[in-house]
């Protein structure tokens, strides 16, 4: 008998796995900080003989290298890839012994990267598990241009084929099991629910319903941005990342956090952003710890940038911090945990702004009152309708582009709350009177607010 335990990272929409039988298994892309998988094969008894990169990944720092290293067990990493450190190169077709029955089969799948391997557990000479990485999704396909410009056509080309090649040598029943696809930017386009096989993608997925020619035309109409940080991530994994650090940061106190501020570093207050909207230290960004901190502190900030940061408990600092860690953002500067009145010396310290909801945004407009209405949105969210005379600027051009924000009271908004609330610690840090609206972009037609299309 086999098994498939998966690991779930949400706040960067990736996942690893586990897979074995009695007595040993193979790690699929694990994350940076390995304990839960070291813990996950504990609880099944069993011995990890093997960990397998499906690629050199863009959008995390991987922790396969360490966890060999732990483990004793072997680095499985295409061929194809150039790394600096000692690894078992995988080429297509190779297979390798898992446990008694079980073997697992590399199949060449570029187009997410050029060297993008995918994986097929077998059981009995049976495939029972596609593990995909970032090649044939749920619904998607992995994005082909997180390489080099002058290749996403032509990986993007490869991508189709990949897909068709998976769809063509493997049963219907059998699960896909992506690393990418759950709300990860290294999706093509969003992905549809949890769980697939290569039945259903076969009868759903663009990859394997158009032809290639019309998929890679809708395929690179639809790209958006890549985060910032990701131009770090490759690099890193090539390198071979060193063991990660977790232990808790430095603890900082009232005049520290103010020397840090005054320094430019970065304090990130991790409270929700109805607290930080109530009262924070002024100067402080709020990215809830609870939201996709990785992924848009990450994106945000200049990258080697000090970051200190605050919360109520120290479980919210080591669950950020371990976040952090899978972005390679190592090590934060310091941190504060308690209550704000804490964090800093005086009232003149403090900072707050309101929250409103679109009904107040179109209450505001009919008295006649000038705001700034800012959209954060991204530009595939923007297409769909905007705010009439709305000014746009995507969350994470916004720290760099703050002088272009017209004169006046902003009104800020996303799709539902959260990045309108690190753009409002954005623009209150920086001196702008703001309101965050913190409601679902669905209600601002049911305000009356006017809509537009377009650009």
């Amino acid at each position: 008998m086999f098994f498939v335990d998966t690991l779930e990272f949400e706040g960067l929409g990736n996942r690893s796995y586990l897979a074995g039988g009695a007595r040993a298994a193979v790690v699929i892309d694990p994350p940076r900080d390995i304990d839960q998988v070291v813990a996950a094969a504990a609880r099944r008894g069993v011995r990890i003989a093997f960990v397998a990169e499906t690629h050199v990944h863009n959008d995390y720092v991987s922790g396969g290298l360490e966890l060999a290293r732990l483990t004793g067990a072997r680095y499985l990493v295409p061929a194809g890839a150039s790394v600096s450190f000692a690894r078992t190169p995988v080429a297509d077709g190779d297979a390798l012994t898992v446990d008694e029955g079980l073997v697992l089969r590399a199949i060449a799948t570029p187009g997410h990267t050029p060297h993008h391997t995918s994986y097929v557990l077998r059981d009995g000479g049976r495939g029972v598990a596609a593990f995909t990485g970032g090649s044939l999704l749920i619904g998607s396909v992995g994005r082909p241009d997180l390489v080099e410009p002058r290749l996403t056509e032509r990986l993007a080309r490869a991508q189709h084929a990949s897909a068709h090649r998976l769809a063509g040598e493997l049963d219907d029943e059998v699960p896909v099991l992506p690393t990418h696809g759950f709300g990860s930017f290294c999706s093509s386009s969003p992905a549809e629910g949890d769980t697939s096989t290569i039945g259903k993608e076969r009868a759903a997925n663009e990859a394997l319903t158009l032809d290639v020619d019309t998929f890679v035309t809708r395929m690179l109409a639809g790209l958006e941005d890549v985060p910032a940080y990701y131009a770090h991530m490759a690099p890193a994994n090539a390198a071979g990342p060193a063991p990660v650090d977790l232990t808790p940061p430095e603890p900082a106190d009232a005049a520290g956090i103010a020397q840090r501020l005054a320094a430019g570093e970065w304090v990130v207050d991790l409270r929700s952003r109805v607290a930080f909207a109530q009262g924070h230290v002024a100067g402080a960004f709020n990215f809830e710890g609870e939201g996709k901190i990785a992924t848009y502190l990450a994106w945000l900030i200049p990258w080697g940038k000090p970051v200190t940061l605050l919360a109520e408990t120290p479980d919210q600092i080591a669950d950020a911090q371990r976040e952090l860690a899978r972005v390679g953002i190592d090590r934060p500067a310091a941190a504060a945990t308690g209550d704000l009145a804490s964090w800093v010396r005086e009232k003149d310290d403090l900072a707050s702004f309101p929250r409103a909801a679109f009904a107040d945004l179109a209450a505001v407009r009919e008295r006649g009152e000038r705001v700034v209405v800012l959209d954060v949105r991204r530009d595939s969210e923007r297409a769909g309708g905007f705010i009439d005379g709305s000014v746009h600027i995507p969350i994470h051009q916004l720290h760099g582009r703050l002088g272009e924000v017209p004169a006046g009271t902003v009104w800020v908004h996303c799709a539902g709350g959260m990045r309108a609330a690190i753009a409002a610690s954005l623009l209150d840090a920086a001196g702008r009177d703001v309101v965050a609206v913190d409601d679902a972009f669905d209600a601002a037609k049911d305000a009356g607010l006017p809509l537009a299309t377009g650009s």
